[in-house]
């Protein structure tokens, strides 16, 4: 019998240690590679696109012919204004695509010897540029269509007289919130984030392409989709599959999420969930390459990714 291809050395082509063993001039390289990886590094102004460029020769600055603007091979991207070696975010990039569960900014900020403030930034800044496609896509073919509820812990009381039902919305904290979850068979993942399910109808209606068969269980919440839709419901009471009708890969995506939360993150907090949820169906698109390629996509996605308006500056705001 065959092995698992995770479990096998082709799954495994790149490793911490071959990043850490880096020189900076090395890195510096990879950052070019991968910033401008369609014209093989030659670099292009981020401010008017021209390809004609200047390079230093004493420091690692280029300078755009038309415009005349400097720019580093980090400038406009999520590491704009980046304080730490080059080295040291392609490390952060290792380590972060090889936690099947994800990464906590603890775990990563020790890693690295950098303070807690710097890993959390760093993660989030990661998690951005992974689900920056995620929102605006269209899900088609076969769909399948479920929910779960995240975040806002309550802690239970210690003595039996005091403690209350968790589950009522009464005692919730207010931060609880719905992982909504549009799972293409054999395609894309595309997560949102909504206080209730029933929220959700028109921007699955919206976001599904017309023709496609949706599939869902027997919440009351998914009735809706029938005017819309060809559907298949499954009663998970009686069975987890019957004639087709499941939605197994969308709850294989939000068991994932869910073991992260538990396993990693501890408490995840409402308005940040919809990150987390974006990193975890790219974990679940790409599960089958070798982390190597993971390596590649995640460099590329963080490197063609615009400055981030969430989290530049994020410990120094007032709020």
């Amino acid at each position: 019998m065959s092995a698992h291809f995770l479990l096998t050395a082709a799954a495994r082509t790149i490793s911490v240690v071959q990043v850490a063993r880096m020189g900076e001039d090395e890195a510096f390289a990879l950052f070019r590679t991968m910033r401008w990886h369609a014209t093989g590094g030659d670099p292009v102004c981020p401010a008017c696109g021209c390809a004609a460029c200047y390079e230093y020769r004493t420091r690692r600055l280029f300078k755009c012919k038309a415009c005349n603007k400097q720019f580093s091979v980090t400038s406009g991207t999520i590491f704009h204004g980046r304080k730490l070696p080059m080295r040291e975010y392609l490390m952060a990039i290792a380590l972060f695509v090889s936690g099947v569960k994800g990464k906590s900014a603890l775990e990563l900020g020790r890693d690295l010897d950098v303070s807690y403030k710097t890993a959390y930034v760093l993660a989030h800044k990661l998690r951005e540029a992974m689900g920056a496609d995620q929102d605006k896509g269209v899900a088609k073919g076969h769909v399948e269509v479920d929910g779960a509820y995240f975040g806002g812990y309550v802690k239970p009381a210690s003595h039996k007289e005091n403690r209350r039902d968790r589950r009522l919305a009464k005692n919730q904290s207010g931060k609880r919130r719905v992982v909504l979850i549009m799972r293409e068979r054999g395609g894309r993942t595309f997560p949102f984030v909504v206080k209730s399910e029933d929220q959700a109808v028109s921007t699955i209606e919206r976001r599904i392409a017309k023709g496609s068969t949706v599939y869902a269980d027997e919440a009351a919440s998914w009735d809706a989709l029938h005017a819309k839709f060809e559907m298949h419901r499954i009663n998970h009471s009686e069975a987890y599959s019957t004639d087709d009708a499941c939605t197994n890969q969308a709850e294989s995506f939000l068991s994932r999420l869910r073991r992260a939360e538990i396993g990693q993150h501890h408490h995840i907090s409402g308005p940040y969930l919809k990150f987390y949820a974006g990193e975890m169906a790219w974990r679940e698109d790409n599960r089958r390459w070798d982390n190597g390629a993971l390596f590649e996509l995640a460099g590329v996605a963080a490197l063609i990714h615009p400055k981030s308006r969430n989290w530049c500056g994020y410990w120094q705001r007032a709020n």
